[in-house]
């Protein structure tokens, strides 16, 4: 449920600015992550397939389990959103992708994931489509608004809603 919530705070977020720079937001919510990805957000011709994370504002993950299926999608980004635990504000972002819409995220990288639990004999048994992102492998992003320009860069807009 919190994460549904933080979702939509920042989906309204992303739609308010967009209304205000006169863009037509799409978004369209994937009801399964075998593709990777959260949600897809398109302006014009620009996609971005995201895949949303949150950890409270002081919360001590230090990284993330991303599926490779993301690494095949143009615009494949993670948006990981720290907010307080009170009143679901976003403090800032971290955010792992490429500047351009157009092309697929930087390589996810060798670091396979293991199950949480082990099985009858105790061993955590690796998940192969499964990577893991340190934090350090991500930008940091200051506010909502910042996150809208790295989502949809100003250059790239006139000619993705002229074409």
């Amino acid at each position: 449920m919190l994460e549904e919530y933080l979702e939509y705070c920042l989906l309204a977020e992303l739609c308010r600015i967009a209304w205000q720079r006169k863009l037509r937001l799409e978004v369209l919510r994937a009801h399964t992550d075998q593709g990777g990805y959260d949600i897809l957000l398109e302006v014009g011709h620009l996609a971005r397939h995201v895949q949303l994370k949150a950890t409270y504002v002081g919360g001590k993950t230090t990284r993330q389990k991303i599926n490779t299926a993301l690494e095949k999608k143009s615009g494949g980004c993670v948006i990981w959103m720290f907010y307080d635990q009170t009143t679901l504000q976003f403090s800032h972002f971290l955010w792992f992708g490429e500047r351009d819409p157009r092309k697929p995220p930087p390589g996810l990288g060798n670091s396979v994931a293991r199950h949480t639990k082990g099985d009858s004999s105790g061993v955590k048994s690796e998940r192969p489509r499964i990577r893991v992102l340190n934090k350090g492998q991500f930008d940091i992003v200051e506010s909502v608004e910042k996150l809208a320009e790295r989502l949809f860069p100003p250059s790239q807009i006139a000619n993705a809603t002229n074409g």
